[in-house]
């Protein structure tokens, strides 16, 4: 499958402290990479390097072949931070409005963008919530909004960083199937930063587990087989995170 990102030799130090050390891999077209690693690991750091949003980084990313400096296409690219600590509840922008800001408009005529906005509200299950002001509504249904928002375009590429925080138990388990959908389905690729590593183990296809260096990259048949990621993990937590894929051997 062609390379959708290739991450080579990224370091990065925040006032003396070494952030991401040397990290190196690739992701190809279709995958669907579970990003972990304990708090303070950089996860979200190598995540802003990776869409070139962390510009004071050694190392070099390409995005679709193109280095970072060259890459311009980021209609491609769909991306969903961190969940904003501080949020203006007076915000005067309706649900619809928010998740249409997602668009890029080149190319796209003014009925394709409406129903462009009304297929991502569906498939977020906020179709009937459309016209509330962002601010009145539940963090669940925000992240939902945002979530939207950066699916809208249909991009190819989707990264989400920790995006399940707001969510409750039930929302989260059909948040984690709507991506496997959207992987499946429109072959979207996926890298979603999570602590979940019970949950993402049923749904991704490669675990990337970051703590400053990499540790591990690959599958998650290689990771359920590893020894070494054994001894890391230990026997229970690497179980755990294999449930999924230990039942389809």
């Amino acid at each position: 499958m062609p390379e959708v990102i290739r991450a080579k030799n990224l370091s990065f130090s925040h006032d003396g402290v070494e952030t991401l050390s040397d990290i190196s891999f690739t992701v190809s077209a279709g995958d669907y990479v579970g990003l972990v690693g304990p708090n303070g690991s950089g996860k979200t750091t190598l995540v802003k390097a990776l869409l070139g949003i962390e510009r004071n980084i050694s190392g070099s990313v390409s995005l679709f072949g193109a280095e970072m400096s060259e890459f311009a296409d980021w209609g491609r690219v769909g991306y969903l931070p961190q969940q904003i600590a501080h949020f203006n509840p007076h915000f005067p922008a309706t649900v619809r409005e928010i998740v249409a800001l997602g668009l890029i408009s080149i190319g796209w005529t003014r009925q394709e963008k409406g129903a462009a906005v009304d297929s991502a509200l569906a498939m977020m299950d906020i179709l009937k919530i459309k016209d509330k002001l962002i601010g009145e509504i539940s963090g669940g249904q925000r992240q939902r909004t945002l979530l939207a928002r950066a699916i809208v375009n249909r991009p190819e590429l989707l990264v989400l960083d920790e995006p399940t925080s707001a969510l409750d138990p039930d929302t989260r388990e059909r948040f984690y199937a709507l991506l496997k959908e959207l992987n499946d389905k429109s072959k979207a690729t996926v890298i979603l930063v999570t602590h979940d590593l019970g949950t993402i183990g049923k749904y991704a296809s490669h675990l990337l587990y970051v703590d400053k260096s990499l540790v591990f990259h690959g599958g998650f048949a290689q990771f359920c087989e590893s020894a070494e990621m054994q001894k890391y993990f230990g026997e229970f937590s690497q179980h755990i995170i294999c449930h999924r894929h230990a039942e389809e051997k």
